[in-house]
């Protein structure tokens, strides 16, 4: 059976990163058959796995403590 909890830390960074990955190579795969619309769509699909990628992790305005 297996486990229904959400990955955690950096197995979802690289389950995201893997999924940019796909969206790239099917929206160059769309591009080359002409279908402007659809890699567009998995253009920015990737991209959001990207940004949500990037956001996993301790966030660098938590680290800094304030002057005063």
């Amino acid at each position: 059976m297996q486990s229904v909890l959400p990955a955690v830390g950096g197995d979802q960074k690289k389950i995201l990163i893997g999924q940019a990955s796909v969206h790239e190579a099917a929206a160059e795969a769309a591009a080359v058959q002409g279908d402007v619309e659809a890699a567009a769509r998995l253009i920015l699909r990737a991209l959001d796995c990207e940004r949500r990628a990037g956001s996993l992790g301790p966030q660098v305005l938590q680290l800094i403590k304030p002057r005063g």
